[in-house]
């Protein structure tokens, strides 16, 4: 089996909001409205849920949580999750699959490409500083406004990711260029459709091998 490893780095050019709920009961409210009528879980993993939180372009919606969202941390500083990068692939590719004659391309990039180093570090300590934010929201019990705080990080930071990608017919660096070209109208991280998170990018082809 043989695949081609790419090296991106990122850098913002709007600041990246938080994603991750500081309230730790916000996970489990969210898990609790997954189940069926027999309290089966409709989602099955954990990995599941954490990208849908943390992909979809304003949680807080979901979540039904006015609240604070940052980002995880480590003894080695803020990071974001591969999956956060994988889920704006497979956005992308699902908005681009016409425009590049592909067909099935979110489902195409899930089997083929993979992003390397499972945190990927922002290179701060602590979050640049917050914003905060009205919801609305139609409810049964008729209009609901909210307001969320994210934390932030601030345009111009630069971080790097890898993405392995399996040898395919259709997924090759020309197309991945063009993918990653769309986060310079929509980012990474929360609340993208208000131009959060937008970045530009540089990509390097590392190597190739086989796996055996």
């Amino acid at each position: 089996m043989r695949y081609t490893v790419y090296e991106v780095h990122f850098e913002l050019i709007e600041p990246i909001l938080g994603t991750v709920p500081k309230d730790p009961d916000v996970y489990t409210r969210y898990i609790a409205g997954k189940k069926d009528r027999n309290g089966n879980l409709l989602i099955p993993d954990e990995r599941m849920i954490a990208e849908e939180v943390s992909t979809a372009s304003d949680p807080a919606d979901k979540l039904e949580k006015s609240g604070w969202t940052g980002f995880h941390q480590d003894q080695n500083g803020l990071f974001l999750y591969n999956y956060v990068v994988l889920g704006f692939l497979k956005e992308a590719g699902n908005v681009l699959k016409e425009q590049l004659g592909i067909k099935n391309l979110k489902s195409k990039i899930d089997q083929f490409v993979f992003v390397e180093l499972r945190r990927i570090y922002l290179g701060k300590d602590k979050p640049d500083g917050y914003i905060e934010r009205p919801l609305r929201a139609m409810t049964m019990q008729g209009p609901r406004v909210t307001v969320v705080r994210s934390d932030y990080i601030d345009a111009g930071t630069r971080f790097a990711a890898q993405l392995l990608v399996l040898d395919n017919k259709k997924i090759n660096g020309a197309v991945l260029r063009e993918i990653l070209s769309y986060g310079r109208f929509r980012g990474l991280g929360q609340f993208r459709n208000g131009s959060y998170g937008r970045f530009t990018f540089e990509m390097a082809e590392l190597r190739g091998k086989s796996i055996t």
